[in-house]
């Protein structure tokens, strides 16, 4: 893979934003991001997760995903971990994307622990140059 100083300049600032937003005690679900010639593809693992704790935002061209999951048992049950690996408590993603996208035509699916949100890409319309 070539050398992408500008996605490794974006990479690095949506790490610092994920540690400014939360307080130490969230977490980061694993998220791929791909692009085909008319869209973006974001997809995150999200499992346990109902649809309304999960909230969707698209501000300046840069999708944000954030989320809270419960650990789970009410609180009148006490409960003795003996291991936890699962992530629970808020999490914060944001994603900014090189060409802009058409909002009205974003989709976002969650099934199977899996969200998938498609954001097509905003056609430019031709634009013809007249010479002089």
């Amino acid at each position: 893979m070539p050398c992408d100083p500008l996605r490794d300049l974006r990479a690095w600032q949506e790490r610092l934003e994920r540690l400014a937003t939360h307080d130490g005690s969230g977490w980061s679900p694993p998220i791929d991001v791909y692009e085909t010639d008319d869209r973006y593809v974001v997809t995150a693992e999200l499992p346990g997760l109902p649809r309304d704790q999960v909230d969707l935002a698209l501000e300046d061209n840069r999708l944000i995903i954030r989320g809270v999951r419960t650990a789970g048992g009410g609180e009148s049950e006490m409960r003795h971990y003996h291991q936890v690996e699962r992530g629970h408590g808020s999490f914060y993603r944001a994603f900014h994307f090189a060409e802009r996208v058409h909002p009205d035509g974003i989709t976002a699916d969650l099934r199977d622990g899996i969200l998938t949100v498609t954001l097509p890409k905003a056609a430019a319309p031709p634009r013809r140059i007249e010479v002089s």
